[in-house]
């Protein structure tokens, strides 16, 4: 019997599709490590055009994190300026008595410069003084294992380290510039 393979929400900028699109292309298509959720489905066309957030963020979790287990944000050069990265994060990491965060995993694509996490994401590493955090950042992949490992490591997070989920109310109301 093969390693589990967990439902994934792939959460990025759209300036860098491409690099997306090999991501999936090489470690879902082709090495079968992830079930990818929510790409190829246009966000903005069904839920941009409310202004109340509370709304926005409900749609995200229903529509597009729904049976999703684990969220990757792919990093490219911009992904931390763009508004519904931090809303996507900011939704997979809710929870409640009916509901249970996604594991969070960020993962740096060959394009990305050092120019800093989504701030949501930065809020979930570990800071000075901490000895644990929820969320974990790694330089893009060159085995499988070695994602596969990681997305089971942010499944498990689930459980054994959401008290560790730093999730604030506040949100992006625009993107910023890059």
């Amino acid at each position: 019997m093969g390693k589990i393979r967990h439902k994934v929400f792939i959460s990025y900028h759209h300036e860098d599709q491409e690099e997306v699109d090999q991501f999936i292309k090489t470690f879902d298509d082709e090495r079968d490590v992830f079930i990818r959720r929510g790409l190829g489905l246009s966000m903005e066309d069904d839920i941009v055009k409310s202004d109340d957030t509370d709304y926005v963020m409900r749609r995200i979790r229903e529509l597009y994190l729904k049976d999703s287990t684990v969220t990757i944000v792919l990093l490219g050069k911009c992904t931390w300026a763009r508004k519904y990265v931090d809303w996507e994060i900011q939704s997979s990491l809710r929870q409640g008595e009916t509901v249970t965060p996604n594991g969070l995993l960020g993962i740096k694509l060959p394009s990305y410069n050092n120019n800093g996490y989504p701030n949501r994401l930065n809020l979930n590493l570990l800071n000075e003084g901490e000895s644990d955090c929820y969320a974990r950042v790694k330089e893009y992949p060159s085995r499988k294992d070695s994602l596969s490992n990681w997305i089971d490591d942010a499944f498990d997070a689930r459980t054994n380290r959401k008290s560790l989920i730093n999730n604030p109310r506040d949100r992006f109301k625009n993107n910023r510039s890059c």
